[in-house]
């Protein structure tokens, strides 16, 4: 059995499941095989591994690293559930704006790969949530943007009506602001 690839609306943005081999004692999975995913032609050049545990209504993003450090991200959820979001920051795309959203979480073992170029953000459905991801590119806080994750232009229906945000998040940009020096063309 292989990795299961289903593109979404998104150019690029796709849900990724691994075989999953379950019996009385667990279960076992493979999240990540070199060769199996560039036989998929997903990315393969991962170098740096994050690790995030929020509580329910937790809303970080929306999130990107521009071209000076760009970033692809391999989302999963190991602990919980989240919805996990990924929004179209490539000025001249045809989706530029548009998002997706997938429930990733501990039962259902989906994966979302999110090329550069787009924003990224989650929000916690339950009790607590721990999130894992990988990255194609190290973190690097002079690279580093953000988007309203509320922002109307965008339209993103997020479960949870209150979230709890950070600063960071609560100060973004709107996508109007962003156009006026945006990180990514298409």
């Amino acid at each position: 059995m292989s990795f299961q690839v289903t593109p979404t609306e998104l150019d690029g943005v796709v849900i990724v499941e691994p075989p999953v081999f379950a019996d009385e004692r667990g279960f076992f999975l493979e999240t990540y095989h070199q060769s199996k995913f560039a036989a998929l032609g997903l990315p393969t050049d991962f170098v740096q591994d994050n690790h995030s545990r929020s509580m329910y209504g937790v809303l970080r993003g929306l999130h990107y690293q521009d071209e000076r450090a760009p970033m692809a991200k391999l989302v999963r959820c190991t602990l919980g559930g989240i919805l996990d979001v990924a929004v179209d920051l490539r000025v001249g795309a045809p989706s530029f704006g548009r998002w997706v959203a997938v429930e990733l979480s501990a039962d259902n073992f989906r994966q979302l790969l999110i090329p550069s170029g787009f924003g990224h953000g989650f929000v916690v459905l339950s009790e607590v949530a721990e999130v894992q991801y990988k990255c194609t590119g190290l973190y690097t806080p002079e690279a580093e943007g953000a988007v309203l994750w509320n922002d109307p232009a965008i339209g993103i229906e997020w479960p949870v009506s209150a979230p709890t945000l950070s600063k960071r998040d609560l100060a973004a940009q709107s996508l109007e602001q962003y156009l006026q020096n945006p990180a990514f063309r298409y």
